[in-house]
């Protein structure tokens, strides 16, 4: 979880692929509205993001309790994060935060080839963000470490929960 740019897309990857789950990307869950929106620079309101989230809650309640899966999904907000896990058995849904300041977070955006998210997105994004730092069943990470460093430490944090 986190802000546009922080890394989700390339974390979830590399970590569904080294922990052998299945990974959903969040953002191929949105409707073309919320793209198009998004596209245009116009920013999702709760509202936009009500069908994206269930979409997202259906697929933590259909997943196997036998077999992982990675799920990317910005949470920005703490009901967002208290929706989707309530689709999971309590303590079983973990987020990773990946913490980027506006500068490099605005920096990756801008760079981002053929992505449908507007750089002009990114303030709101940050405006949005209620930071999950006391919130259980999460983990703040930097962002700005390298992709297999971010990776090892999410599964060294989540290794106690498995075992």
């Amino acid at each position: 979880m986190g802000v546009s740019g922080c890394g989700k897309s390339s974390v979830a990857q590399m970590l569904a692929q080294t922990l052998g789950w299945t990974l959903h990307e969040g953002d191929a869950y949105h409707s073309p509205e919320n793209v198009r929106k998004m596209q245009a620079g116009i920013a999702l309101t709760d509202d936009d993001r009500a069908s994206w989230l269930a979409d997202l809650c259906g697929i933590l309640a259909t997943a196997s309790a036998s077999s992982g899966i990675v799920l990317t999904c910005s949470a920005l907000k703490r009901k967002y994060r208290d929706r989707l896990r309530l689709a999971q058995p309590q303590g079983a849904l973990g987020f990773v935060f990946l913490d980027l300041d506006f500068a490099t977070a605005l920096q990756r955006v801008q760079q981002r080839p053929g992505h449908f998210f507007s750089p002009d997105l990114v303030a709101n994004q940050f405006a949005t963000l209620e930071r999950p730092d006391a919130e259980a069943g999460v983990v703040g990470i930097d962002a700005t470490l390298p992709l297999a460093e971010i990776v090892r430490r999410a599964n060294a944090w989540h290794a106690p929960a498995a075992a």
